[in-house]
């Protein structure tokens, strides 16, 4: 009897203690505790991009923490094009392509008045009458009137500053050594890397902090010792003046301010949807494509479809090409594919789906357009997600080797695209590493590997005009070009390059 006594006892204690000291998942003390996927990739924002951005990141984070992501619609071309654009005009959504063609001709007409404004700093114009007010006789700078440039980061609009590209160009840097403070790293002038400076201190980029992996700790900078093989090394850089709009390619947005939602889309009278939902950046990459007719296209990673669907929007290619490595991943393509395309044209000989690791793609020189749109850290989506988030304690390795994996991606599709040709790079990270150092790393190696001469373009007078719909940062960046989120248009972060090969 004792023992049984003794036993209920215990028993009884065990309860008190557990209803005592044991919490519901929802209890304030155990939601203090958990830690969370997303909050890990904010905290390794916080410290990385802080470093990188500057006074900048703090706007930049809040319009990525935003719950309200801004898209545009892309019209479909098979299904009954006019209505489309009738519909979306009338709920106040305007053409792109509209809203491109005159801030240029403002651009043009009054280009010294153009760069004084900007010099004046008198803020952002909103573009809610671009169409409809004759009278817009300038276009002003996207920066808000409060906007404060970090200390030592150079902006697409050095020019505020009286300060051109041409009079001060990018210059390497010495980077301070990794060793000499590992948990809090000064900002020095031009931070970011430069491409003819020593890409050994790319690792310098990430913030020395010790992440637990599988097994072990793991120094986070170690892992990009591999961009000490990128040394000194340089390409020939070319401006391009204009953005080629395609003439079936029509995209409708918002302005500024105005976060109206496009309602899902309807199946017209061919049976498919009347217009794709994207975010606002991603349209770039496509842009800087320069598509023309009988192009041969390949997206190289091409889910879920999106980039895909707007270059066949165009109605350009003689032959397009979407791939991705997974088959998951290759079902979201044709799915995408099924709802906006079927039975229509005579995309059967023409479009093709296909299941293949992008960097041992050896399609040699059957391509002149090439988009290399790479697996990045997806830096909006690991903020609000944290199913399959990349910075999950057991992803540490596979993030840690995206650079690496996308600077493979890159030089692969350098080596295979044809003479003449024209690749676009493109990542949704903030990252310096995983844009600017992979296009310098993957231009070294192709030269390496092809002997093949490359020319990148420097697009930021051909984006010009849509400044008053985007905020691009150059932050030091020399290849690329990089549209950051803000409130007032919440899409991105959208990094894109492009290169053309010339031998």
């Amino acid at each position: 009897m004792a023992h049984l006594f003794n036993r209920l006892a215990s028993r009884e204690l065990a309860r008190m203690q557990v209803a005592r000291y044991g919490h519901k998942a929802d209890h304030w003390a155990v939601v203090r505790r958990k830690k969370t996927h997303m909050g890990r990739a904010l905290k390794h924002f916080d410290e990385f991009y802080g470093n990188v951005y500057g006074k900048s990141w703090e706007n930049i984070k809040t319009a990525l923490l935003a719950e309200e992501h801004k898209y545009m619609a892309v019209v479909n071309s098979f299904s009954d094009m006019d209505r489309i654009k009738s519909e979306l005009e009338s709920q106040g959504a305007m053409n792109l392509r509209t809203i491109y063609e005159t801030y240029k001709e403002h651009i043009d007409e009054n280009p010294t008045m153009y760069k004084k404004r900007k010099k004046a700093k008198q803020g952002r114009s909103r573009m809610e009458s671009v169409i409809s007010d004759a009278e817009i006789s300038m276009v002003q700078s996207n920066y808000p009137t409060d906007y404060a440039s970090p200390t030592s980061l150079s902006t697409d609009d050095d020019e505020e500053r009286g300060i051109t590209p041409e009079d001060q160009p990018l210059q390497p840097v010495k980077m301070k050594p990794i060793e000499s403070d590992l948990n809090e790293v000064a900002l020095d002038e031009n931070r970011i890397v430069h491409p003819n400076a020593n890409l050994s201190g790319l690792y310098e980029f990430v913030p020395a902090t010790k992440l637990k992996g599988m097994e072990d700790w793991i120094l986070e900078s170690q892992h990009y010792g591999y961009y000490k093989e990128g040394s000194e090394f340089s390409v020939n850089i070319e401006k391009e003046v204009v953005l080629t709009f395609p003439e079936y390619l029509n995209i409708y947005t918002f302005e500024e301010d105005n976060d109206s939602r496009f309602p899902s889309p309807k199946k017209g009278s061919t049976g498919v949807l009347d217009y794709y939902l994207l975010d606002g950046a991603s349209v770039l990459p496509v842009l800087a494509l320069d598509l023309q007719s009988s192009d041969v296209v390949l997206d190289m990673c091409a889910a879920p479809g999106g980039k895909t669907l707007s270059i066949l929007q165009t109605l350009m290619p003689h032959m397009m090409v979407a791939n991705d490595v997974q088959k998951s991943r290759v079902q979201r393509i044709r799915k995408v594919i099924d709802e906006y395309t079927a039975g229509i044209g005579q995309w059967e000989n023409r479009l093709f789906v296909t299941e293949r690791d992008a960097r041992f793609i050896n399609d040699k020189d059957m391509f002149n357009k090439i988009l290399v749109d790479v697996p990045c850290t997806t830096d909006r989506h690991v903020l609000h997600s944290e199913e399959n988030n990349i910075f999950k304690p057991q992803r540490v390795r596979e993030r840690l080797k995206i650079p690496e994996l996308q600077a493979a991606i890159l030089t692969n599709a350098l080596k295979i695209i044809s003479v003449g040709g024209t690749v676009v790079y493109s990542t949704c990270s903030l990252s310096p590493i995983q844009n600017d150092g992979v296009v310098g790393m993957a231009l070294k190696k192709a030269w390496e590997e092809t002997n093949s001469v490359m020319i990148v373009k420097d697009m930021r007078e051909a984006l010009d005009p849509l400044r008053c719909l985007y905020r691009f940062g150059n932050f030091g960046l020399k290849y690329g070009h990089i549209a950051i989120p803000t409130l007032s248009n919440n899409w991105g972060p959208m990094y894109f390059c492009k290169i053309i090969r010339t031998r």
